[in-house]
């Protein structure tokens, strides 16, 4: 794996998502085209704590899932962006510029351990299938070195822009 950091900065200007859904906060690692180590920093003023659950404050499974996801869009945006030049030769990949990955499925999705404010959840990505418009990775999620969730997730691109 290569040692490549990504601060907040870049992470902004990869995804399109924003505060509250933004919930990747830095990359540590990349090795481009196969796996992404990043991190999530949980903390108390996260909105979804209020309602999830009062007096027992858990970050949501369903969170916990897209942050491995968004971690996974970086993988992918990042060795577009950086490493183009270095597309292994048995990946097959069309260039994705104008279009927009969506979720379009979960497998093997379990959840270990909660995750709680003042956690870090650490993610760790990488690619299962990349094709010209679908891939699929393998996601894990821990803390403490404590697995808290870990699935399979594919994801479609289309060009439609809202």
């Amino acid at each position: 794996m290569t040692k490549a950091l990504y601060d907040i900065k870049d992470i902004l200007a990869s995804l399109p998502h924003r505060f509250p859904f933004l919930l990747v906060d830095r990359v540590v690692e990349l090795e481009p085209w196969r796996k992404l180590k990043a991190y999530k920093n949980v903390t108390f003023n996260e909105p979804f704590f209020q309602g999830h659950f009062p007096g027992e404050p858990l970050m949501p499974g369903v969170l916990i899932l897209e942050a491995m996801a968004q971690a996974a869009s970086l993988m992918l945006t990042l060795s577009s962006r950086d490493f183009a030049d270095k597309i292994p030769q048995d990946l097959k990949v069309e260039d994705l510029s104008g279009h927009i990955g969506y979720f379009a499925s979960c497998d093997k999705v379990k959840f270990r351990r909660p995750v709680a404010p003042g956690d870090r959840l650490d993610l760790d990505v990488a690619f299962l299938r990349l094709g010209s418009r679908a891939w699929k990775v393998a996601g894990r999620a821990s803390v403490d070195g404590q697995k808290a969730a870990e699935g399979e997730m594919t994801a479609a691109f289309s060009d439609f822009k809202p």
